[in-house]
């Protein structure tokens, strides 16, 4: 299986930071397995919240309030989290990798293809069973922003897709 993407179909919030000269091989979002933390934690609130509600805890309206618009904040964070999913992305192109993230303060890694002295993937047992993986990059002995990217979907796929882009013949 080949993902290879057309440059129309990345978003305009990719495309800005693309150069004239380079071509959109890949972009794709993060696995949705990193949103299981912040689900857990908004369903274990819900829990915790309806626990709660049900105790001596609870008596007053005032109490009962505060735990609900405590769980309220949590499911805000949780929003959050989410949004920020929506709008990260890694990018594969014709000269480099990209890793694009945040939605307030949006933060842009990226490592030339030329540079990439050694590359590999890593997949947990969970990984392989939810399809996601770990990208890990080294560039002569240089400390760099982007040498670790998780929840990569497609690891396999993508592998090969980016070492076919560092050993073109």
């Amino acid at each position: 299986m080949r993902l290879v993407a057309s440059s129309n179909s990345a978003p305009a919030s990719v495309n800005r930071y693309l150069l004239p000269h380079e071509q959109d091989v890949v972009t794709i979002r993060r696995h949705p397995a990193v949103l299981i933390g912040p689900v857990v934690m908004v369903l274990a609130a819900l829990i915790v919240a309806g626990i709660l509600s049900n105790t001596a805890i609870a008596d007053s309206t005032a109490s009962l309030a505060i735990i609900w618009w405590l769980w309220l904040l949590v499911l805000v964070w949780f929003v959050w989290q989410v949004a920020e999913w929506s709008v990260d992305y890694f990018v594969i192109t014709s000269a480099r990798l990209l890793l694009t993230t945040g939605l307030v303060t949006r933060q842009v890694n990226m490592m030339p293809l030329g540079k990439v002295t050694d590359m590999r993937f890593e997949r947990t047992l969970v990984g392989r069973f939810l399809g996601y993986g770990t990208f890990v990059m080294e560039s002569a002995g240089q400390d760099q922003a982007l040498s670790r990217i998780n929840f990569i979907p497609y690891p396999e796929q993508l592998y090969l897709e980016v070492v076919g882009l560092i050993f073109k013949e």
